[in-house]
């Protein structure tokens, strides 16, 4: 009795094991998650839901100041519009929150749908990245895989800690890393002409 009772125990284990594998969330399933205020980002790439808590003020900051120089940059250029942890959708699988972005006008002018969310890809995303590896690996592999299948031109990765820009480069059909700017580096992009940071700057 005891041996078909633990039987079954593994069988149950094994059955909910499987369902919680198989499961994939969809934008809708976002809908139903208690609000907390914010203190969670939710996001899901093809199908898996990831959680990660508010960020750290000078991951918050960094983020902040290249948002501040992007808009300057657009309102004197009139060419696009950056925004700060929008909610990007590209699919009813696949929808994340970076925390910086650049899209421009062609791409916005029907990009947005009726809640607030960029529907198309921004050409620019930006990401600071959290500290623990699973953080590091979501945005450093797993976001770079997204980014690049949706088509955005240029990925820049943020550490704060470090005090480093990487920039990710769209070349044929990668994107690519084309540079690692320290704090005594400036900051320019063919994407966005005449634009440029001191990337001390971004870490003030």
């Amino acid at each position: 009795m005891q041996g078909a009772i633990a039987y079954t125990v593994r069988t149950i284990s094994v059955v909910v094991c499987m369902i919680s594998h198989s499961l994939r969330w969809t934008i809708r399933d976002l809908d139903a998650l208690p609000d907390d205020g914010g203190w969670k980002r939710y996001e899901i790439i093809d199908g898996e839901l990831f959680v990660t808590r508010a960020p750290h003020i000078r991951h918050q900051g960094a983020g902040g100041n290249i948002h501040v120089e992007l808009e300057i940059w657009s309102r004197q250029t009139q060419l696009g519009k950056p925004f700060q942890t929008p909610g990007v959708i590209f699919s009813p699988t696949d929808a994340v929150i970076p925390d910086v972005v650049w899209i421009s006008q062609e791409r916005l002018a029907n990009g947005v749908d009726e809640a607030g969310h960029l529907t198309v890809a921004p050409e620019l995303m930006v990401e600071v990245l959290s500290p623990g590896e699973l953080n590091e690996q979501r945005d450093r592999e797993v976001k770079l895989k997204l980014y690049l299948l949706h088509g955005v031109q240029e990925y820049w990765i943020v550490n704060w800690q470090l005090k480093t820009l990487e920039i990710y480069r769209r070349s044929d059909t990668q994107l690519q890393l084309v540079a690692t700017l320290l704090e005594t580096d400036t900051l320019t992009s063919p994407l966005l002409s005449g634009f440029q940071i001191a990337i001390a700057q971004i870490f003030l």
